[in-house]
């Protein structure tokens, strides 16, 4: 009886818990929403703004805004994302998002250990956790370097390596925080706008994986996502 009472205090606690974390959610895409008409009418303000250096400023700020609009909706979207779930190849998956990189002159290289890994998941997830993740290393290295291996359980790893500065042991933590950037200029063309990782780990997690910041090989940053082995069947 008791045990039956602290599994049902527990399912109601959780169910309350995620009904907060998606009102949060919910406020956090409402107003990143709203806040795209006042940016639009500051940037028609702008343009009457007479001393030209002072107008370039202006736009400038305004376009770092809408990107932080644009990036935080794009969080609010996959955390409350309701893609349907099928079954696709993974390891296809990550070959195709570095082919395409190489396609268009980016130094990418992949290789793998593992021919097929058949997975239920929400692909466009999956493929945009990657995505930032390979641009997380275009960013910061010169090279990037994918690897795939199957994982002593029965799931998988993906690696992305680059060539960069690495990230310090103690901030690798602090770099999934939303809009947490290391760079104090908050320079988009070094640093963006400080979304990419967490919405990678939020859409990795989304799928029971986890993420986990290592130093490379190359002297970089090694980024290590998990996903964990298919509950029907193996690759």
């Amino acid at each position: 009886m008791e045990i039956r009472h602290a599994a049902r205090a527990f399912n109601q606690m959780t169910a309350r818990l995620k009904r907060f974390v998606q009102d949060r959610t919910r406020m956090l895409a409402a107003i990143s929403h709203d806040l795209r008409t006042p940016i639009t009418s500051l940037r028609l303000r702008a343009e009457f703004v007479e001393d030209p250096e002072n107008r370039r400023k202006i736009i400038e700020t305004l376009n770092e805004m809408e990107q932080m609009v644009a990036a935080a909706m794009t969080f609010a979207r996959e955390e409350t994302a309701d893609e349907k779930t099928r079954k696709i190849d993974v390891v296809a998956l990550v070959e195709a998002c570095c082919a395409d990189l190489e396609e268009t002159g980016h130094p990418v290289t992949f290789e793998t250990g593992v021919e097929h890994f058949s997975y239920a998941c929400r692909p466009l997830s999956i493929k945009r956790a990657l995505s930032n993740l390979l641009a997380n290393g275009l960013a910061y290295g010169g090279n990037v370097f994918v690897s795939v291996a199957g994982a002593d359980d029965g799931g998988l790893w993906i690696d992305v390596c680059d060539d960069g500065p690495g990230i310090p042991a103690d901030q690798r933590d602090r770099v999934f925080e939303p809009f947490f950037r290391l760079e104090a200029s908050r320079n988009k063309e070094t640093g963006g706008i400080g979304l990419g990782l967490a919405i990678a780990r939020t859409a990795i997690r989304a799928h029971g994986g986890e993420i986990y910041l290592e130093d490379a090989e190359q002297g970089g940053l090694r980024a290590r996502v998990y996903l964990p082995a298919p509950v029907l069947a193996h690759a």
